[in-house]
């Protein structure tokens, strides 16, 4: 317990709560991407068939993947901004920008060598609901966003957070 407290001590010293702010800044951005999918789930669909990372056919799953990542997004983010089962969601935001990320690297080579152009200025819409991006900056995005998951996980800061009123109350030391 010592060593991970070592890790993230730093944080403790920041007049203004950093991992509070990260929490809540990916509680509402998974929120409102999350939203933006479901409010036009055939464009979302639409942007996750073009990865061709699921088959065609028999439709399943790529409908499945159109309705079932927009709710999750939703749910983890609402659960992260209130600060409830704060583990639970930062990892699947991980485990969500861990595929997304490297799809969006792919897809943006294929558009690289597709129309003969340098990576630095491919650009598309990459169906994270924020619309038409440069892709190395998505990608700089992504892993700024990974990077607030892992320090959400790191910190495990309690205050503010539902999670906070659930928790058994600590047994006196003797």
């Amino acid at each position: 317990m010592g060593e991970r407290a070592s890790l993230v001590g730093w944080w403790d010293g920041l007049k203004v709560p950093a991992p509070l702010l990260a929490r809540l800044f990916l509680g509402a951005y998974f929120f409102y991407t999350g939203v933006v999918k479901v409010v036009e789930p055939s464009v979302f669909l639409k942007g996750v068939r073009l990865y061709s990372m699921l088959p065609e056919s028999p439709p399943y799953f790529l409908n499945a993947t159109a309705v079932v990542v927009p709710w999750l997004e939703i749910v983890c983010g609402l659960a992260l901004f209130v600060g409830l089962l704060q583990r639970g969601s930062a990892v699947l935001m991980a485990v969500m920008l861990c595929v997304f990320t490297p799809a969006i690297l792919l897809r943006g080579l294929a558009i690289m060598q597709e129309q003969s152009m340098s990576f630095w200025t491919v650009k598309f819409d990459c169906g994270c609901g924020t619309g038409v991006e440069i892709t190395w900056i998505k990608l700089c995005k992504n892993l700024g966003l990974l990077l607030l998951v892992f320090s959400t996980l790191l910190t495990g800061y309690r205050r503010f957070a539902l999670d906070s009123m659930f928790e058994r109350p600590k047994a006196a030391q003797a």
